[in-house]
Protein backbone atom coordinates (compact mmCIF):
# COMPACT_ATOMS: atom_id res chain seq x y z
CA UNK A 1 0.00 0.00 0.00
CA UNK A 2 2.82 2.46 0.87
CA UNK A 3 4.53 1.74 -2.45
CA UNK A 4 1.28 2.35 -4.33
CA UNK A 5 0.77 5.70 -2.59
CA UNK A 6 4.37 6.72 -3.30
CA UNK A 7 3.89 5.91 -6.98
CA UNK A 8 0.65 7.88 -6.96
CA UNK A 9 2.41 11.00 -5.65
CA UNK A 10 4.93 10.83 -8.52
CA UNK A 11 2.24 10.78 -11.25
CA UNK A 12 1.56 13.90 -13.36
CA UNK A 13 -1.12 16.44 -12.47
CA UNK A 14 -4.74 15.45 -13.11
CA UNK A 15 -6.66 17.55 -15.63
CA UNK A 16 -9.95 16.32 -17.04
CA UNK A 17 -12.40 18.20 -19.26
CA UNK A 18 -15.99 17.25 -18.45
CA UNK A 19 -18.35 16.62 -21.38
CA UNK A 20 -21.93 17.76 -22.02
CA UNK A 21 -21.70 20.09 -19.01
CA UNK A 22 -24.24 22.63 -20.31
CA UNK A 23 -26.82 19.91 -20.95
CA UNK A 24 -26.27 18.37 -17.51
CA UNK A 25 -26.75 21.74 -15.82
CA UNK A 26 -29.86 22.49 -17.91
CA UNK A 27 -31.54 19.21 -16.91
CA UNK A 28 -30.58 19.29 -13.22
CA UNK A 29 -31.80 22.88 -12.61
CA UNK A 30 -29.21 23.96 -9.99
CA UNK A 31 -30.42 27.55 -10.27
CA UNK A 32 -33.23 26.50 -7.94
CA UNK A 33 -30.67 25.79 -5.17
CA UNK A 34 -30.61 22.39 -3.52
CA UNK A 35 -28.08 19.64 -2.92
CA UNK A 36 -26.60 17.54 -5.71
CA UNK A 37 -24.58 14.33 -5.86
CA UNK A 38 -21.72 13.95 -8.34
CA UNK A 39 -20.88 10.25 -8.21
CA UNK A 40 -17.96 10.53 -10.67
CA UNK A 41 -16.22 13.70 -9.57
CA UNK A 42 -13.26 13.47 -11.97
CA UNK A 43 -11.60 16.87 -12.17
CA UNK A 44 -14.68 18.55 -10.69
CA UNK A 45 -16.04 20.08 -13.90
CA UNK A 46 -19.69 19.09 -13.46
CA UNK A 47 -19.67 19.90 -9.74
CA UNK A 48 -18.15 23.33 -10.34
CA UNK A 49 -20.73 24.14 -13.03
CA UNK A 50 -23.60 23.11 -10.74
CA UNK A 51 -22.26 25.26 -7.88
CA UNK A 52 -21.65 28.27 -10.14
CA UNK A 53 -25.18 27.99 -11.55
CA UNK A 54 -26.90 28.06 -8.16
CA UNK A 55 -26.59 24.73 -6.38
CA UNK A 56 -26.41 25.23 -2.64
CA UNK A 57 -24.20 22.21 -2.06
CA UNK A 58 -22.55 19.35 -3.97
CA UNK A 59 -21.41 16.01 -2.62
CA UNK A 60 -18.68 14.51 -4.80
CA UNK A 61 -17.52 10.90 -4.96
CA UNK A 62 -14.57 9.40 -6.76
CA UNK A 63 -12.68 6.14 -6.47
CA UNK A 64 -9.50 7.76 -7.80
CA UNK A 65 -7.55 9.74 -5.15
CA UNK A 66 -5.82 11.74 -7.89
CA UNK A 67 -9.20 12.94 -9.13
CA UNK A 68 -10.32 13.91 -5.63
CA UNK A 69 -7.26 16.05 -5.00
CA UNK A 70 -7.50 17.68 -8.42
CA UNK A 71 -11.17 18.51 -7.88
CA UNK A 72 -10.48 19.84 -4.38
CA UNK A 73 -7.82 22.19 -5.76
CA UNK A 74 -9.98 23.29 -8.70
CA UNK A 75 -12.99 24.09 -6.54
CA UNK A 76 -10.84 25.99 -4.05
CA UNK A 77 -9.20 27.98 -6.86
CA UNK A 78 -12.69 28.88 -8.12
CA UNK A 79 -13.54 30.33 -4.71
CA UNK A 80 -16.10 27.70 -3.71
CA UNK A 81 -16.52 27.78 0.11
CA UNK A 82 -15.70 24.49 1.82
CA UNK A 83 -19.16 24.26 3.36
CA UNK A 84 -20.71 24.00 -0.13
CA UNK A 85 -18.72 20.92 -1.17
CA UNK A 86 -18.17 17.57 0.51
CA UNK A 87 -15.82 15.03 -1.10
CA UNK A 88 -15.58 11.30 -0.51
CA UNK A 89 -12.94 8.80 -1.67
CA UNK A 90 -15.50 6.21 -2.63
CA UNK A 91 -16.82 3.96 -5.39
CA UNK A 92 -20.39 5.13 -6.01
CA UNK A 93 -21.62 1.54 -5.69
CA UNK A 94 -20.66 1.73 -2.00
CA UNK A 95 -22.41 5.04 -1.25
CA UNK A 96 -25.09 4.95 1.43
CA UNK A 97 -27.19 7.93 2.54
CA UNK A 98 -27.20 7.15 6.22
CA UNK A 99 -23.75 5.61 6.55
CA UNK A 100 -22.17 8.67 4.94
CA UNK A 101 -23.94 11.21 7.11
CA UNK A 102 -27.03 12.20 5.10
CA UNK A 103 -29.83 11.69 7.62
CA UNK A 104 -32.24 13.84 9.58
CA UNK A 105 -32.96 13.85 13.31
CA UNK A 106 -35.13 10.76 12.91
CA UNK A 107 -32.27 8.91 11.21
CA UNK A 108 -33.91 8.99 7.77
CA UNK A 109 -31.81 9.48 4.63
CA UNK A 110 -31.89 13.00 3.20
CA UNK A 111 -32.42 12.78 -0.59
CA UNK A 112 -30.72 14.87 -3.27
CA UNK A 113 -32.24 17.21 -5.84
CA UNK A 114 -30.13 15.73 -8.64
CA UNK A 115 -27.37 13.26 -9.44
CA UNK A 116 -24.77 13.25 -12.24
CA UNK A 117 -22.74 10.22 -13.32
CA UNK A 118 -19.99 10.62 -15.95
CA UNK A 119 -18.97 7.02 -16.59
CA UNK A 120 -15.87 5.34 -17.97
CA UNK A 121 -12.21 6.25 -17.87
CA UNK A 122 -10.95 9.85 -17.81
CA UNK A 123 -8.33 11.50 -19.98
CA UNK A 124 -5.77 11.77 -17.14
CA UNK A 125 -6.10 8.06 -16.46
CA UNK A 126 -5.60 7.24 -20.14
CA UNK A 127 -2.70 9.65 -20.53
CA UNK A 128 -0.75 8.47 -17.48
CA UNK A 129 1.36 5.42 -18.48
CA UNK A 130 1.74 4.36 -14.84
CA UNK A 131 -1.99 3.70 -14.62
CA UNK A 132 -1.87 1.06 -17.37
CA UNK A 133 -5.16 1.98 -19.06
CA UNK A 134 -3.73 2.61 -22.53
CA UNK A 135 -1.51 0.65 -24.91
CA UNK A 136 -0.29 3.84 -26.61
CA UNK A 137 2.64 4.08 -24.20
CA UNK A 138 4.33 1.40 -22.12
CA UNK A 139 3.20 0.99 -18.54
CA UNK A 140 2.32 -1.70 -16.01
CA UNK A 141 -0.83 -3.75 -16.57
CA UNK A 142 -2.74 -2.14 -13.71
CA UNK A 143 -6.05 -0.48 -14.75
CA UNK A 144 -7.38 0.00 -11.20
CA UNK A 145 -9.45 3.16 -10.83
CA UNK A 146 -7.97 3.40 -7.34
CA UNK A 147 -4.28 2.45 -7.64
CA UNK A 148 -4.04 2.21 -3.84
CA UNK A 149 -6.80 -0.41 -3.55
CA UNK A 150 -6.15 -4.05 -2.72
CA UNK A 151 -7.80 -5.72 -5.71
CA UNK A 152 -6.89 -7.68 -8.81
CA UNK A 153 -5.02 -5.76 -11.48
CA UNK A 154 -5.16 -6.33 -15.23
CA UNK A 155 -1.89 -8.28 -14.88
CA UNK A 156 -3.59 -10.61 -12.39
CA UNK A 157 -6.39 -11.23 -14.87
CA UNK A 158 -4.06 -11.77 -17.82
CA UNK A 159 -1.56 -14.00 -16.04
CA UNK A 160 -3.62 -15.89 -13.45
CA UNK A 161 -7.18 -16.26 -14.67
CA UNK A 162 -8.28 -19.39 -16.58
CA UNK A 163 -8.42 -18.89 -20.32
CA UNK A 164 -12.21 -19.39 -20.27
CA UNK A 165 -12.53 -16.36 -17.96
CA UNK A 166 -10.61 -14.25 -20.46
CA UNK A 167 -12.77 -15.47 -23.33
CA UNK A 168 -15.88 -14.61 -21.33
CA UNK A 169 -14.91 -11.02 -20.52
CA UNK A 170 -13.52 -10.33 -24.00
CA UNK A 171 -16.93 -11.32 -25.42
CA UNK A 172 -19.17 -9.78 -22.73
CA UNK A 173 -17.27 -6.56 -22.04
CA UNK A 174 -15.34 -6.07 -25.27
CA UNK A 175 -17.72 -7.62 -27.82
CA UNK A 176 -14.54 -9.04 -29.34
CA UNK A 177 -15.17 -11.48 -32.22
CA UNK A 178 -11.68 -12.98 -31.93
CA UNK A 179 -11.96 -13.50 -28.17
CA UNK A 180 -11.05 -17.18 -28.21
CA UNK A 181 -7.99 -16.72 -30.43
CA UNK A 182 -6.76 -13.80 -28.35
CA UNK A 183 -7.29 -15.54 -25.01
CA UNK A 184 -5.40 -18.66 -26.09
CA UNK A 185 -2.58 -16.54 -27.51
CA UNK A 186 -2.34 -14.71 -24.18
CA UNK A 187 -2.23 -18.04 -22.35
CA UNK A 188 0.71 -19.20 -24.48
CA UNK A 189 2.53 -15.86 -24.01
CA UNK A 190 2.31 -15.63 -20.21
CA UNK A 191 3.62 -13.91 -18.19
CA UNK A 192 2.79 -10.43 -19.52
CA UNK A 193 3.61 -7.38 -17.43
CA UNK A 194 3.22 -4.26 -19.60
CA UNK A 195 0.54 -2.64 -21.73
CA UNK A 196 2.66 -2.80 -24.87
CA UNK A 197 3.42 -6.49 -24.35
CA UNK A 198 -0.29 -7.27 -24.18
CA UNK A 199 -1.09 -5.07 -27.17
CA UNK A 200 1.55 -6.88 -29.23
CA UNK A 201 0.17 -10.29 -28.26
CA UNK A 202 -3.33 -9.24 -29.31
CA UNK A 203 -1.96 -7.85 -32.59
CA UNK A 204 -0.30 -11.18 -33.34
CA UNK A 205 -3.43 -13.14 -32.40
CA UNK A 206 -5.90 -11.53 -34.80
CA UNK A 207 -5.99 -12.23 -38.54
CA UNK A 208 -3.95 -9.82 -40.71
CA UNK A 209 -7.13 -8.30 -42.17
CA UNK A 210 -8.30 -7.31 -38.67
CA UNK A 211 -5.13 -5.28 -38.13
CA UNK A 212 -6.09 -2.80 -40.82
CA UNK A 213 -9.26 -1.55 -39.15
CA UNK A 214 -10.01 1.95 -37.88
CA UNK A 215 -9.18 1.03 -34.29
CA UNK A 216 -6.23 -0.90 -32.87
CA UNK A 217 -6.99 -4.63 -32.41
CA UNK A 218 -6.21 -4.32 -28.67
CA UNK A 219 -8.83 -1.61 -28.03
CA UNK A 220 -11.69 -3.94 -27.13
CA UNK A 221 -9.45 -6.21 -25.04
CA UNK A 222 -8.23 -3.27 -22.97
CA UNK A 223 -11.81 -2.07 -22.51
CA UNK A 224 -12.89 -5.51 -21.35
CA UNK A 225 -10.05 -5.86 -18.87
CA UNK A 226 -10.67 -2.40 -17.42
CA UNK A 227 -14.38 -3.12 -16.95
CA UNK A 228 -13.62 -6.47 -15.33
CA UNK A 229 -10.90 -5.13 -13.02
CA UNK A 230 -13.14 -2.34 -11.72
CA UNK A 231 -16.47 -4.22 -11.90
CA UNK A 232 -17.83 -1.20 -13.75
CA UNK A 233 -21.09 -2.65 -15.06
CA UNK A 234 -21.98 -4.17 -11.69
CA UNK A 235 -21.37 -0.75 -10.10
CA UNK A 236 -23.58 0.93 -12.72
CA UNK A 237 -26.39 -1.55 -12.10
CA UNK A 238 -26.17 -0.77 -8.37
CA UNK A 239 -26.29 2.96 -9.07
CA UNK A 240 -29.35 2.66 -11.31
CA UNK A 241 -31.15 0.56 -8.68
CA UNK A 242 -30.23 2.77 -5.72
CA UNK A 243 -30.41 6.26 -7.24
CA UNK A 244 -34.21 6.63 -6.87
CA UNK A 245 -33.72 6.14 -3.12
CA UNK A 246 -31.20 9.00 -3.10
CA UNK A 247 -33.45 11.48 -4.95
CA UNK A 248 -36.38 13.61 -3.89
CA UNK A 249 -39.61 13.03 -5.85
CA UNK A 250 -38.98 14.75 -9.17
CA UNK A 251 -35.22 14.70 -8.60
CA UNK A 252 -33.19 13.89 -11.70
CA UNK A 253 -30.40 11.47 -12.61
CA UNK A 254 -28.14 12.44 -15.53
CA UNK A 255 -25.89 9.64 -16.84
CA UNK A 256 -23.16 10.11 -19.44
CA UNK A 257 -21.96 6.85 -21.02
CA UNK A 258 -19.20 6.21 -23.53
CA UNK A 259 -19.91 2.77 -24.94
CA UNK A 260 -22.92 0.67 -25.83
CA UNK A 261 -22.71 -1.66 -22.82
CA UNK A 262 -23.19 1.24 -20.40
CA UNK A 263 -25.79 2.96 -22.55
CA UNK A 264 -27.91 -0.21 -22.85
CA UNK A 265 -27.99 -0.64 -19.07
CA UNK A 266 -29.06 2.98 -18.56
CA UNK A 267 -31.68 2.85 -21.31
CA UNK A 268 -33.11 -0.44 -20.00
CA UNK A 269 -33.26 0.75 -16.37
CA UNK A 270 -34.93 4.04 -17.27
CA UNK A 271 -37.56 2.29 -19.42
CA UNK A 272 -38.36 -0.68 -17.18
CA UNK A 273 -38.09 0.67 -13.63
CA UNK A 274 -41.44 2.35 -12.77
CA UNK A 275 -39.63 4.70 -10.40
CA UNK A 276 -38.14 6.54 -13.40
CA UNK A 277 -39.76 9.01 -15.78
CA UNK A 278 -37.64 9.28 -18.94
CA UNK A 279 -36.81 12.87 -19.94
CA UNK A 280 -34.58 12.05 -22.94
CA UNK A 281 -36.34 9.57 -25.28
CA UNK A 282 -33.16 9.64 -27.34
CA UNK A 283 -29.70 10.24 -25.86
CA UNK A 284 -28.15 13.68 -26.18
CA UNK A 285 -24.75 13.81 -27.88
CA UNK A 286 -22.03 16.48 -27.90
CA UNK A 287 -22.25 19.22 -30.50
CA UNK A 288 -19.84 19.24 -33.40
CA UNK A 289 -18.12 22.20 -31.76
CA UNK A 290 -17.58 20.28 -28.50
CA UNK A 291 -16.26 17.23 -30.37
CA UNK A 292 -13.79 19.40 -32.27
CA UNK A 293 -12.68 21.03 -29.03
CA UNK A 294 -12.53 17.75 -27.10
CA UNK A 295 -12.23 14.71 -29.44
CA UNK A 296 -12.69 12.28 -26.54
CA UNK A 297 -16.24 13.58 -26.16
CA UNK A 298 -17.30 12.15 -29.52
CA UNK A 299 -18.78 8.89 -28.15
CA UNK A 300 -20.54 10.44 -25.14
CA UNK A 301 -24.29 9.95 -24.70
CA UNK A 302 -26.41 11.64 -22.05
CA UNK A 303 -29.65 10.15 -20.74
CA UNK A 304 -31.75 11.80 -18.04
CA UNK A 305 -34.66 10.53 -15.97
CA UNK A 306 -36.61 11.92 -13.04
CA UNK A 307 -37.74 10.02 -9.98
CA UNK A 308 -41.49 9.52 -10.14
CA UNK A 309 -43.38 11.20 -7.31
Amino acid sequence: MDLARAQLEEMPLYHHESVLTEAVVAYLHPQQGGTFLDVTLGGGGHSLALLQKGAERVVGLDWDPMALEAARARLAAAGIPQERIQLWHLNFADFDLQRHGFRDEQGQGIPFDGIVADLGVSSPQLDCPERGFSFRTEGPLDMRMDPTASQETAADWVNCRPVEDLIDIFIRYGEERFARRIAHHIERSRPLFTTTQLAQVVWQAVPPAARRGRIHPATRVFQALRIAVNRELEALETLLAQAPNWLKPGGRLAVISFHSLEDRLVKWAFRTDPRWQVLTPKPLCPSQEEKLHNPRARSAKLRVAARSS
